[in-house]
C-alpha cells in the first residue's frame, strides 16, 4: 500500500472537465489518492504537480524532477497528448523522451505509474489521425511498462471509455464520470479496491450514450479558441501553477 504519491501530467491529470462548484478540478489523480486513503493504515500525503495544456517536453523539464525530490513512494506519469495534437509530431522522439522519463523515476527507487490517456477519437473532427498517432505511441512504450517498478495502465485501450457518456462538453476532456473510470483502472492495477459508491460498474454496465455530433456551435465554444491559441502561441496553462506542489494529507472538498 503506497502512503505517498505524486501525480504528473498535463490536464488529463490536472483533472480537466471534472470541474467542482468552486471553480477547481478533482480528476482520477484525486480519486486514486482517495482509494488510497481508503484503505491505508496511516494518512496518504499526495501531490499533483499536472499543469493543462503541457507538451511532453515541459512536463518532464517543469515537473519531474520536482516530483522525485518530493520522495513520494508512487508517481504517475502521463504525458504526449498535446503533441498528438499538433500537425507535425516527431514520434520516435516524443516515445524515446517518454521512456527516458519512466526510466528515470525508476531509477530513483520509486515505483512508476505509467499511464496512456483516454482516447477521444471518436468525437472530435481530428480524431482518426489521434487515434493512429495513440495508438502507434501506445504500443512502441509496451516495453517500458512491462518492467518491474513500473505499472502500466493503457486506458488508451479501453473501449469503453471512448462512449460519450464519459466525455465533458468539450469532448476532449473526460468528465466526472471518466475520471472515475480512468481511477477504477488505476486502483485496479495497484491491487486496491475500488470504492462502491463511486458507481464504476453501474454506469459501465448501463446502455452506451448518443452517438456524438459536432454542430455548428461545438465549433465556435471549443474548436476555434482552440485554434486561436495555436495561431497565437497560447497554452489553456499559461499563468497557471500545480495545485498541489507538495505531499500533504489527502482529502476531497
Amino acid at each position: 500500500m503506497y502512503t505517498s504519491y505524486a501525480a504528473i501530467g498535463d490536464s488529463f491529470t490536472e483533472g480537466v472537465g471534472d470541474e467542482l462548484p468552486d471553480g477547481s478540478v478533482r480528476g482520477w489523480a484525486d480519486f486514486v489518492a482517495l482509494g488510497l486513503a481508503a484503505h491505508a493504515r496511516e494518512p496518504v500525503r499526495y501531490a499533483n504537480l499536472a499543469i493543462r495544456g503541457r507538451k511532453l517536453g515541459p512536463i518532464i523539464e517543469e515537473q519531474l524532477e520536482a516530483a522525485i525530490r518530493l520522495r513520494p513512494e508512487l508517481i504517475s506519469f502521463n504525458g504526449g497528448g498535446n503533441d498528438i495534437m499538433r500537425p507535425r509530431m516527431d514520434e520516435a522522439a516524443v516515445a524515446d523522451r517518454f521512456r527516458e522519463a519512466v526510466l528515470r523515476i525508476r531509477s530513483a527507487g520509486v515505483h512508476v505509474l505509467m499511464l496512456s490517456g483516454a482516447n477521444p477519437s471518436d468525437h472530435l473532427p481530428m480524431g482518426r489521425m489521434m487515434d493512429s498517432r495513440g495508438a502507434r505511441l501506445t504500443r512502441a512504450l509496451a516495453d517500458v511498462g512491462a518492467l518491474d517498478g513500473v505499472t502500466f495502465v493503457d486506458n488508451f485501450s479501453d473501449r469503453g471509455l471512448r462512449d460519450i457518456r464519459y466525455w465533458s462538453p468539450d469532448k476532449l476532456h473526460l468528465n466526472s464520470l471518466g475520471h472515475a473510470r480512468v481511477a477504477s483502472n488505476v486502483l485496479t492495477a495497484i491491487g486496491v479496491p475500488v470504492p462502491a459508491e463511486w458507481g464504476v460498474e453501474e454506469v459501465a454496465a448501463a446502455p452506451a450514450g448518443p452517438r456524438s455530433r459536432n454542430t455548428a456551435a461545438y465549433y465556435r465554444e471549443f474548436v476555434l479558441p482552440w485554434i486561436g491559441r495555436r495561431l497565437t502561441g497560447r497554452s489553456s496553462g499559461d499563468g497557471r501553477t500545480a495545485k498541489r506542489p507538495v505531499l500533504e494529507p489527502f482529502s476531497l472538498p
